[in-house]
């Protein structure tokens, strides 16, 4: 992920909603593993769930951020937790696990595709690799900031560039361009597309949702507080606009795209 200040707190105030795709996509991993890693683990809250899914798997998470780790290590010791960067993890230096899991991270790491021969070529006969990434840059919620950035108020802090590069260019691959790339690899590939419909509590609260992901980077931006609470009054008054409250809440349709690839 960039490297912007991720609050733990924040995140896990949506931690149902968050959680959910990580369970729908490890229901589809048939193998039982000896040895796991969650790449982008963040606080290890779904990281942790892992143990009791398979008691007898050696379980790691790895992250990038150190208030994450530091919040996983404190919350879930029975989980060997690390800081390092999903660029650099090199499977085959790491002992081989015979399943690499990735949880709504690799959307922050440009150029992943090109990762996933090499962690191919590290799984063991029978080995997964299995992640789940957004497939939403397409909403309101991504759109709207990408102008609210541009426009004239903001685009000389905000505009796009290199420190917001994953904001605006997001990583993310459409599910038949990972299918195609991971048979040629020689996987049997498993890839769907779900949209949840999250209905969200609260005031603001496609703001709060966002505010624990997608805009931590632009919010790494904005030191000065004025700044920083101008720019989100703005955002708000147009998701408040783009995703009116009904009587039973806020509707946050969310799109996720799901790989599971095993090794023949």
């Amino acid at each position: 992920m960039p490297a912007t200040a991720w609050d733990p707190d924040q995140y896990l105030r949506h931690a149902d909603h968050r959680s959910r795709p990580f369970h729908d996509l490890v229901d589809r991993i048939r193998q039982t593993p000896a040895r796991v890693v969650d790449l982008g683990c963040g606080p290890g809250n779904t990281t942790v769930t892992l143990t009791g899914r398979w008691p007898g798997a050696v379980v790691s998470g790895i992250d990038n951020s150190a208030a994450m780790i530091d919040q996983a290590r404190r919350d879930h010791p029975q989980v060997d937790f690390r800081l390092g960067d999903i660029t650099g993890y090199d499977p085959a230096a790491d002992g081989h696990p015979d399943l690499i899991l990735s949880n709504a991270a690799l959307q922050w790491v440009p150029g992943h595709a090109d990762l996933l021969p090499r962690w191919a070529d590290a799984l063991p006969s029978g080995g997964t690799l299995a992640f789940q990434v957004p497939g939403n840059f397409g909403e309101p919620t991504h759109t709207l900031l990408a102008d609210l950035r541009n426009s004239p108020r903001w685009a000389g802090r905000l505009g796009d560039g290199p420190d917001l590069a994953t904001v605006q260019r997001p990583a993310v691959h459409e599910p038949a361009d990972y299918l195609r790339q991971l048979l040629a690899l020689g996987l049997d590939t498993d890839v769907w597309e779900t949209t949840y419909y999250q209905v969200l509590p609260g005031p603001d609260p496609v703001l709060d949702w966002m505010m624990g992901t997608g805009l931590r980077p632009v919010l790494g931006l904005l030191t000065d507080p004025a700044e920083r609470a101008a720019f989100l009054a703005e955002y708000g008054a147009l998701l408040a606009a783009a995703y009116p409250a009904g009587p039973h809440g806020t509707v946050l349709p969310y799109r996720r795209i799901f790989v599971v690839a095993t090794k023949p």
